[in-house]
Parts: C-alpha cells; sequence; structure tokens
C-alpha cells in the first residue's frame, strides 16, 4: 500500500506540465491549434511576458493561418501596447506614416491594459487581417492584409530586435517552411 501511494506521488511530481491551450475562439480559426513555440521576453532582466506561437500543423508559414499568444508578467497599458507596436512597425519599414497613423488608432481601441496573468492573443488570417482576443473573448479585428504582416513581423521577422524569443518560437529548426 505505501509503495502504491509513493509511486502515486512519484508520478505525480514528474509528470510534465500541462501545455497552454488557446481559448476555443481563437483555436476555431486555425481548425487545429498545435503549438510551433514558446519563450519569454526579458527587457533588461525584468520578464516582460511569455508568449507562444501556434499553428494548424505544428509549424510556421508566414503566408497561413497561425495565433500568437502573449501572457503577460507585467503591467501595461494598452496605449502603451499601441505605441510600441507602431514604433516596431516603423524601424521594420511597414507601412507609410498614414498608415500607421491608422493602425495605432485601431490598436489603442482593442488593446486594453493588462496587468500580470493577463492575455492577449492575435490571430493572422490570410487575406484578411489579424484578429484579438483575451483570454475571455473577442476583442475585435483589424482587417488589413498589409497590418497583419506587419503586426506579427515584430515578432517573426528575421530583423525582429528580439531575435532570441523569435527562434523560441519558431520552434525546433528556427526555419519556417
Amino acid at each position: 500500500m505505501h509503495k502504491t501511494i509513493l509511486f502515486g506521488l512519484l508520478l505525480l511530481f514528474t509528470a510534465p506540465a500541462a501545455v497552454a491551450e488557446l481559448p476555443a475562439a481563437a483555436c476555431t480559426l486555425l481548425q487545429s491549434c498545435r503549438m510551433v513555440g514558446e519563450g519569454q521576453l526579458r527587457w533588461w532582466g525584468f520578464h516582460v511576458y511569455d508568449a507562444s506561437l501556434w499553428s494548424p500543423s505544428g509549424r510556421w508559414q508566414a503566408q497561413a493561418p497561425y495565433a500568437l499568444d502573449i501572457r503577460y508578467a507585467r503591467r501595461v497599458t494598452g496605449a502603451q501596447l499601441a505605441e510600441t507596436s507602431v514604433d516596431e512597425l516603423r524601424r521594420l519599414g511597414i507601412g507609410d506614416e498614414a498608415a500607421l497613423t491608422r493602425w495605432g488608432a485601431a490598436m489603442r481601441k482593442l488593446f486594453p491594459d493588462v496587468a500580470p496573468g493577463s492575455r492577449l492573443i492575435g490571430v493572422h488570417v490570410p487575406q484578411r487581417g489579424a484578429l484579438f482576443y483575451s483570454a475571455t473573448g473577442y476583442l475585435g479585428a483589424i482587417e488589413d492584409p498589409e497590418f497583419a504582416r506587419g503586426f506579427f513581423s515584430i515578432w517573426l521577422d528575421p530583423r525582429t530586435q528580439t531575435p532570441e524569443l523569435r527562434a523560441a518560437l519558431l520552434g525546433r529548426d528556427a526555419r519556417p517552411e
């Protein structure tokens, strides 16, 4: 009897952690949700967020549907998220000033303030744009394929400011199909 309890406890403490899942609404858009990779962003030593990339096949393809799930470890306002995103789009050379202004306004309307434990999920829908979710539901969409390509480039473009996170998100070999 004691051996059975001991064995059960051993299994409990050595079992792999459960893999996080996307909310059902976001996963439905992909038809099948398989994690491509996951990583963590630290800025000046501070844990900012954990991120995971999801696709139907478990491999990232730039022209296919995929989702980026970000779980925040710090407080950030929605306005700061939008401003940082616009700054990164500008740095990557994506969009003219009129488009950046339009996209910034759209993101400020959609992005809520986040706190530790908050979750934002962006879903890339080819030829349509980007849809955004929180852990509790749908936030809205920016129906502009150029915006979607640019927005996800912040993390997935080879010129990203966080190449280690990009490699972790892209999985085993960090080479897209």
